[in-house]
């Protein structure tokens, strides 16, 4: 693979601790609390694990070794419905402005649509302007109160899309 080829692919067990770091560094660098939020989720060390599940799975943003980006989906944790969540969608700066966020997202909607799910549920903040822009051009709403308990309570905007 060519050092400067961007490629999005499933995560590997080598994955791990380089994921781990980069959306640590973004929920730093975005001011994001480190507490109720990705940062504290203990699965950001063991990514590989935690998503070799059924119905499960990450991707990542590949460049060379280095990994600058990634997105999951997964049943929404504690809840009694078809519903998935979009976990973890966070990408370095170098991975920004290119269209991997839209190539990115349409590779997990597909993966969620293949599993069989009714919806797709996500958190975010309300100050990633470009991640709620992103999400709302796939057909994200707002919704007023959070679903499931995913133990992010720092994170108030929450959004639901119809698969």
């Amino acid at each position: 693979m060519s050092e400067n080829k961007i490629t999005i692919r499933e995560i590997q067990h080598e994955d791990n601790p380089k994921i781990a770091k980069a959306i640590r560094s973004v929920l730093i660098e975005f001011g994001v609390p480190k507490v109720g939020t990705a940062y504290e989720d203990a699965a950001l060390d063991c990514m590989t694990e935690t998503y070799d599940k059924q119905k499960k799975a990450y991707f990542v943003v590949a460049k060379g070794e280095e990994i600058i980006g990634g997105a999951g989906i997964s049943p929404l944790d504690n809840y009694e419905g078809n519903i998935c969540e979009l976990q973890k969608m966070y990408f370095m700066p170098e991975a920004r402005g290119k269209g991997l966020g839209s190539e990115m997202m349409q590779k997990c909607l597909d993966f969620a649509k293949k599993s069989g799910f009714d919806k797709c549920y996500l958190e975010t903040m309300p100050y990633m302007d470009d991640a709620r822009k992103l999400y709302r051009k796939f057909g994200f709403k707002s919704i007023g109160a959070p679903m499931g308990n995913t133990g992010h309570y720092s994170c108030t905007v929450w959004m639901l899309k119809d698969l």
